[in-house]
């Protein structure tokens, strides 16, 4: 972790079935608050307490999902430095020519899995709100469950081999927490870090390239996960499993679904993370407790439901 390179997790482009039930969603009931909407009638939204233009792009289409994900880097050198990486590694590399608002240059390239991940090192900056000059610590009339950012993702993929040795030794990520088969060799999960998170992605291995599992969304504290309990019930939000802890990352969580089936996670807590950590190693028989540390065990759904 020098914060150089990749900085942090900067966007996710997430695939609705109906923008309007999507933003009741978002914006009532996550919190998210709401930016722009562009002429191909995506719609811009990001979390309060972001500086960045947006963290989450919803996208109207027929089936449900992600498009892609995006990680900021500190400059167009290390964007440059990182794209010749990648080629050497084997992959294509494009610069995205679709207009988006208030980012700059982007470069697109498919991951081992089959995701589609950008970086980029500009996007204009419009403030939490709150200023720079003796700011307050939080606005007025936030909503819904307040998430302080969008922190990480979840993807399902079968190459998650490759994809370690991409993230490493290529972007820079540090390999944090992993879980290993019954066989001593099969790694299962992956979890990798580039800064003080436990996890800014997340790789479960599946047979089929390009799922999503989750968008997480980061809360300040176990008394939020709570709020966020109460807000699901009371809009009626289909839910997943919460609240309760993780083993892996030792975060407080809640999971449930958007309207058009695409999972959710709110997460707060969770160690400080630091390039010289060992890796922290789950086996296959720990694996309902890695997860689901208070109840040790995991709903089917959880497993097997990804858009």
């Amino acid at each position: 972790m020098s914060f150089s390179g990749i900085l942090r997790p900067g966007h996710v482009q997430i695939r609705v079935l109906d923008m309007q039930a999507a933003l009741r969603h978002y914006v009532d009931v996550l919190g998210l608050l709401r930016v722009q909407r562009g002429d191909d009638g995506r719609v811009y939204l990001k979390a309060w307490d972001e500086h960045d233009h947006h963290s989450v792009i919803l996208r109207e289409a027929d089936t449900s999902g992600m498009d892609f994900t995006g990680f900021k880097v500190r400059d167009e050198a290390d964007l440059d430095r990182l794209a010749d990486g990648i080629r050497a590694f084997g992959l294509d590399v494009e610069e995205a020519h679709d207009e988006r608002p208030a980012t700059g240059r982007r470069l697109v390239f498919t991951c081992p899995t089959g995701h589609r991940i950008e970086l980029y090192a500009h996007k204009a900056q419009i403030g939490n709100g709150l200023g720079n000059v003796n700011p307050e610590v939080k606005p007025d009339n936030l909503k819904g469950m307040r998430p302080t950012r969008f922190d990480h993702c979840l993807l399902y993929g079968d190459d998650i081999d490759a994809n370690a040795r991409l993230f490493t030794e290529v972007l820079g990520f540090d390999l944090s927490e992993r879980v290993v088969a019954s066989d001593g060799k099969t790694v299962i999960a992956t979890f990798f870090s580039c800064s003080n998170k436990p996890h800014d992605i997340a790789f479960i291995r599946c047979p089929d390239k390009d799922r999503f599992h989750h968008a997480s969304f980061n809360l300040e504290s176990w008394h939020d996960i709570g709020n966020a309990a109460d807000v699901i019930a009371r809009h009626n939000v289909a839910m997943d499993i919460g609240p309760t802890r993780h083993g892996i990352t030792r975060g407080y969580t809640i999971y449930f679904f958007d309207p058009s089936g695409n999972r959710n996670e709110v997460f707060a807590g969770g160690y400080q993370y630091y390039p010289d950590h060992p890796v922290i190693e789950w086996t296959e028989d720990a694996l309902g407790k890695a997860i689901f540390y208070y109840d040790r065990q995991i709903n089917e759904r959880f497993l097997t439901v990804t858009t």
